[in-house]
């Protein structure tokens, strides 16, 4: 699989490499494909809802057989979802699917494109959907897509006619596709996104259907097929060494968060779709039929299809630099082109191409990893000519306008490198992701600059413009600052030129929890984004609760590096909650944000700003026990929640399960989905159930219905369900209300079940031996009421315990009554339990 990635990476091209990746240096046989790509005038979007959504086979057929720009339009950033690989949740999971996505995109060909829409998690109903988004918004932002993309052919990745058959993310993504595709030729409707852009009818609309949308094969194969097209698209391209599925295997394997990593696949495969909306076809093969995609198809574009047809045809596999000059007479040609949109599109792709062909290398790279306001960066310039063409290094220009005049002649092979000083202002924006500069609602990110709507980064603003003339020709090629470094153990390294604040802070707890009136200290955090910083920090703060002292000074010599300071946090003597911020003073400015960095080989380093806050919460609350082993599954913050109230949480592997060890413990907790991501489980069942036989508790938190490792996952049977509540308001009916979970330590109410966050919860057992008494009914609206969320069962002198119910979003954002529910749990069986002495790690 390495050697697939490696042989990907060196193969498919990508013009806008990413700032965090290593340039790329291109083979011919890139360059000539393209050259081929440059001479395809034909556009496909791809329209589906999340990350993972996309069918990465077909993207990489349309971009690579075909030649076509294509592009995928996710509605969300699948903000909702679950991290296997680490413990970011919510907006900071966006940030890294929306890398993920990026870097599948690299490898398939294709590029990406997102709305405002936000992953509020699963949804039954488009309905419910719709409404939590706002509908007319992420419309708008799908309209404000096509009219940019200006696509020939969208293909939807769901069937907008089933509603609440599947994700309800899903049906609505495919309803405003096809509301979309008429609206966004219409002059009136959204007649403010024409200050961006204009209006543009695509031609046809298809639904990249398949079996796996049909309950089996047959029923598939016994639908209508009048208006289904099927082509193979397990093309082969000697070129690459690779097939089209290869490819795709490899691209849908970055969605590492989600745990797509899977093998590659190769050979005949049919891909299917049915046509929807628009042109109608006769040839059944071809979904660009009666569509001109050559030059011709552009006023004036013939002239330069005359040219690059040529290039293609006669491609100098050997010297691909000996077609410089009919590359810069069609780059010529292409600027007098009224059509603005191909010409924007093709001068990007042609400046590309002339830049592979001679062997330019141009590099901005600073000589530090970030800045902040008012400070200067020294930036490393370095200019390789690799051919025998004439190119003059006139200038460079800023990003802020600056120019610096160079008059360098670029020899054959000779590297010009100087240093210049680049000035960061005072107006320059920080470093973060643009969604997220502001708080938006449940199911909408706020976005105050328009420009930026369907972007899926921040544009970089601080840029170097190299200024060339190429065979007397001017050309100007822009590039990204970047930092370039070395670590002896990993060799040559690229991230990102961030420009950060001169202070940042954060409480070190997200959510803390005070079990008693009993003061507490807490630990801010304040980092230094230049040397010498010299400061004050606060602590703002509801007005039932004190914090001693009220300010405390900071003083940091060294950029980057941090000083923790502690402040003591009385709480009121009742239940009571709110927020805590701190607030960094550095002279007349002011700083309130975290700055966040997300580290993965997989994605570029990605820094993020977002409030620093910490919610408090006094609760009132009792526990029985003391020691709790937990057992992680696919990421949580249960263990760290749990210490929050007093428990001693020790995390167990598998390999250390034995009589002996859970012999120390009162109760085992169960992380979510450990049943389907932790192969070696299964053979410690029986240990765990001897140890609930013998007096502990044990909880097991939800798991997927499928992939389970195990179908023994508990004493009794036990099947899981799709069943799941996604109205975390729905009511919650006490179906055993005389059950000492509800009753003991804590009185569980109504109210305990106030101010849950996506969901109620999720994957209920639909099904389950005598032995297990169900606690709670709920559903959603319109549905029947579901049992499963929380299940008991007495088993020998303990209890096993399976439930759906999302703690593991409930902790994080400090629900009162998940807490008290779980204490209870954990507290079943433990009346007489005396305190044990603390558990050592």
């Amino acid at each position: 699989m390495q050697k697939i990635i490696l042989s990907l990476v060196l193969t498919l091209f990508s013009f806008s490499f990413l700032t965090a990746q290593k340039p790329i240096t291109p083979s011919s046989t890139q360059i000539f494909e393209s050259v081929q790509k440059l001479n395809f005038l034909g556009t496909v979007l791809y329209l589906a809802a999340h990350p993972d959504d996309e069918n990465t086979r077909l993207i990489a057929y349309m971009a690579n057989n075909i030649k076509a720009r294509t592009a995928y339009l996710s509605l969300t950033r699948g903000d909702g979802g679950q991290d296997l690989i680490g413990p970011e949740i919510r907006e900071l999971l966006g940030v890294i699917r929306t890398q993920e996505l990026l870097a599948a995109r690299r490898i398939d060909g294709g590029e990406q494109f997102f709305t405002r829409a936000n992953d509020f998690g699963f949804s039954k109903h488009p309905d419910e959907t719709l409404t939590i988004w706002n509908k007319n918004e992420v419309l708008s932002d799908v309209v404000l897509a096509i009219r940019k993309i200006k696509p020939d052919i969208i293909i939807n990745r769901f069937d907008h006619r089933t509603p609440g058959t599947t994700h309800g993310h899903h049906t609505s993504s495919a309803i405003l596709s096809v509301e979309a595709f008429d609206l966004a030729g219409d002059k009136n409707a959204f007649p403010e996104l024409l200050n961006q852009t204009s209006t543009w009818q695509p031609k046809r609309l298809f639904y990249n259907t398949s079996s796996w949308f049909y309950r089996n094969q047959k029923e598939f194969d016994d639908a209508n097929k009048d208006n289904r097209i099927r082509f193979d698209i397990g093309t082969y391209y000697p070129l690459k060494g690779l097939s089209n599925n290869e490819i795709a295997a490899v691209a849908s394997s970055q969605h590492l968060s989600q745990g797509f990593g899977r093998l590659s696949q190769r050979g005949t495969q049919n891909e299917y779709l049915e046509f929807l909306k628009g042109n109608a076809l006769k040839d059944s093969n071809n979904i660009f039929e009666g569509i001109d995609t050559s030059w011709n198809r552009i006023k004036g574009g013939k002239a330069i299809g005359d040219i690059l047809y040529k290039v293609e045809t006669n491609f100098n596999f050997k010297n691909p630099a000996s077609h410089l000059n009919q590359l810069l007479d069609a780059y010529k040609l292409l600027q007098t082109i009224e059509d603005t949109h191909w010409k924007n599109q093709k001068t990007k792709e042609l400046k590309a191409i002339i830049e592979m062909c001679a062997g330019l290398y141009l590099e901005a790279s600073a000589n530090q990893s970030s800045v902040t306001l008012n400070q200067q960066a020294t930036i490393n310039i370095e200019a390789i000519n690799r051919s025998n063409q004439s190119i003059l290094l006139e200038s460079i220009t800023q990003g802020d306008g600056k120019l610096i005049s160079k008059n360098i002649e670029l020899k054959n092979n000779a590297s010009e490198k100087f240093d210049i000083d680049y000035f960061i202002s005072s107006k320059e924006n920080f470093t973060s992701p643009y969604w997220l500069n502001k708080k938006g609602s449940l199911g909408m990110y706020e976005v105050e600059d328009t420009a930026l709507i369907g972007l899926p980064e921040t544009p970089r603003n601080i840029k170097i413009k190299f200024n060339l003339k190429i065979n007397n020709v001017p050309i100007t090629f822009e590039k990204d600052v970047i930092y370039r470094y070395s670590k002896p153990d990993k060799g040559e390294l690229y991230q990102p030129f961030e420009v950060i604040p001169e202070a940042s802070a954060k409480i070190s707890e997200k959510v803390i929890i005070f079990e008693n009136d009993k003061q507490r200290d807490i630990t801010v955090i304040v980092k230094a984004g230049r040397d010498n910083l010299e400061s004050y920090v606060e602590v703002c703060h509801p007005k039932d609760w004190n914090i001693f002292p009220e300010k405390q000074k900071v003083s940091i010599t060294n950029k980057g590096e941090a000083q923790t300071v502690t402040f003591t946090i009385i709480p009121p003597k009742n239940q009571s909650e709110g927020i805590i911020s701190p607030i960094v003073h550095v002279n007349d400015n002011a700083y309130t944000k975290e700055l966040i960095e997300i580290n993965y080989t997989h994605i570029p380093v990605q820094t993020v700003l977002l409030p620093s806050e910490s919610k408090i919460v006094r609760l009132d609350i009792k526990k029985k026990g003391d020691n709790i082993a937990y057992i992680a599954g696919a990421g949580d913050v249960v263990p760290e929640s749990l210490q929050q109230i007093g428990y001693n949480v020790l995390t167990l592997k598998p390999e250390e399960l034995n009589a002996q060890t859970l012999s120390r413990f009162d109760a085992v907790v169960v992380g979510i989905r450990a049943y389907n991501t932790v192969e070696n489980l299964e053979f410690k069942q029986q240990v765990l159930f001897d140890f609930v036989a013998n007096g502990g508790n044990m909880i097991v938190q939800y798991n997927t219905s499928r992939g389970l490792i195990t179908d023994n996952i508990a004493p009794y049977d036990l099947k899981l369900s799709s069943d799941r509540v996604t109205d975390e308001n729905a009511e919650v009916k006490f179906i055993n209300p005389t059950h000492p979970v509800l009753n003991y330590p804590n009185k569980i109410t109504q109210k305990d079940f106030e101010g849950w966050t996506q969901e109620r919860g999720l994957y209920f057992p639909n099904s389950w031996a005598k032995e297990f008494t169900p606690i709670f009914s709920m559903n959603d609206k319109n549905e029947s009421p579901k049992e499963g969320s929380l299940l008991i069962a007495k088993h020998g002198k303990g209890h096993y315990i399976y439930t759906g119910l999302s703690f593991f979003r409930e902790f994080p954002e400090g629900v009162s009554g998940a807490y008290r529910l779980f204490a209870n749990m954990l507290s079943l069986g433990k009346e007489d339990l005396k305190p044990n002495t603390k558990l050592n790690d």
